[in-house]
């Protein structure tokens, strides 16, 4: 019994310095980006205006703008932007494939159990598109059996699977593909931010539109690995001074539009309003 007891001990001894061990690690995680002097982001690089690839062949756009800006605010001289899929997102920060993911993404409870995220430093309203010939659908009601196109892994596919259930959901590895698709009819609608349906229809002319009411508000926040405290706390400094500063009304009339208000929208969703 004495010798069962003493192992325990030792065994629970040894767990508490391989816990304390990790915590030190996830605290240290801003100081050791600062020490390695770079930062690995991800964005898809497809899904525009938060993050595309200009005529340069370099990815810019909404997301890439505030993620160079935060990374200059905790004191990381260099971004290495990494390009991947909504899907794969949440796995990728789990296996350590890059440090923060910036991309129009949304901190739903379920992402919460497994990744961290930042205070919010974008909003969006999620709408309806379908061809301008299209006179059947005018509203959410009315997509009982039609085919509606989401970007992979994204909220607006968890939201379609849940609310649209009368609805025949189909994926997609960016709203490019799903946008196509509905373009040559392959799909009724596409459920998209604003913002990515009126680049879309704008860069490739589309003949497409929005309708109806919008059917989601969702803020957007940066993601990075359980535990990472001082990384959290140092990009929601930079988030906070850059919409105390006009830095992120700078960059929405940039890449999103002159009249979008955005720091006052991100202030009603979270108000609930």
């Amino acid at each position: 019994m004495k010798t069962s007891t003493g192992i325990r001990f030792v065994l629970s001894f040894f767990a508490l310095v391989v816990l304390g061990t990790d915590m030190a690690c996830a605290e240290d995680s801003l100081a050791n980006l600062r020490k390695l002097g770079e930062i690995r982001i991800a964005n898809t690089q497809s899904s525009p205006p938060w993050s595309y690839i200009d005529d340069q062949n370099k990815p810019t756009g909404y997301d890439i703008a505030i993620a160079e800006e935060v990374a200059k605010r905790i004191g990381v001289p260099k971004v290495v932007f990494i390009a991947d899929s909504f899907a794969n997102f949440v796995e990728g920060l789990k296996a350590d494939k890059y440090d923060l993911v910036m991309n129009d993404l949304t901190p739903t409870p379920e992402r919460a159990l497994q990744v961290d995220f930042s205070d919010p430093y974008g909003v969006e309203e999620f709408r309806i598109f379908l061809l301008d010939k299209n006179t059947d659908i005018h509203e959410r009601g009315d997509l009982a059996g039609k085919s509606a196109g989401v970007v992979a892994g994204s909220s607006n596919e968890s939201w379609s699977r849940k609310q649209l259930v009368e609805s025949d959901i189909r994926t997609y590895e960016n709203g490019g593909l799903a946008f196509d698709d509905l373009a040559n009819g392959r799909i009724d609608v596409v459920i998209s931010s604003w913002f990515s349906g009126e680049k879309y229809r704008l860069a490739n002319q589309l003949p497409i539109k929005a309708v109806g009411a919008p059917l989601t508000f969702q803020l957007s926040a940066a993601a990075m690995p359980k535990g990472h405290e001082s990384l959290k706390v140092a990009v929601n400094k930079a988030i906070a001074e850059m919409i105390a500063d006009g830095t992120i009304d700078a960059y929405t009339r940039k890449f999103i539009g002159p009249d979008y208000p955005m720091t006052a929208d991100i202030k009603k969703a979270q108000a609930g309003e």
